[in-house]
């Protein structure tokens, strides 16, 4: 399967999935004019993916937004949930968390993915400004 490559916008973060590495990352901010067309279609091809493989080595996932709009919120936890799936059956998926250390709402949304999403082995990073 080809890479996922899309370059970072003003309002849309960069999304770098390398497929033939298993590693999955994505940076910057998120508030597109229609998030779920923007995170709908990067969905779609992480979920075609995920139904073709059938390695099972382990996948990482490296998050680092800095910002997210509401919207993006909704997009993220079915991102997040498609891959949490993948990992109940037997694909080791190692979700990198990294935000700004001062940033309390990037912090505590990741505390929430840990919890909403539990078969995910979550990594939190903080990362000084």
């Amino acid at each position: 399967m080809d890479n996922l490559f899309i370059a970072a916008s003003p309002s849309s973060p960069e999304v770098d999935f390398r497929f033939d590495e298993r590693r999955l990352s994505v940076k910057g901010e998120s508030y597109p004019e229609n998030a779920a067309q923007f995170w709908g279609d990067i969905i779609a091809v992480l979920g075609q993916f995920l139904k073709q493989d059938e390695v099972r080595a382990p996948i990482t996932v490296n998050v680092a937004l800095a910002y997210f709009n509401s919207s993006s919120t909704k997009m993220l936890f079915s991102l997040f949930e498609t891959l949490n799936e993948k990992a109940k059956s037997d694909t080791e998926i190692v979700l990198n968390w990294y935000h700004d250390e001062e940033d309390d709402t990037i912090f505590e949304f990741g505390q929430e993915l840990h919890e909403d999403f539990p078969e995910l082995v979550f990594n939190d990073h903080a990362v000084k400004s």
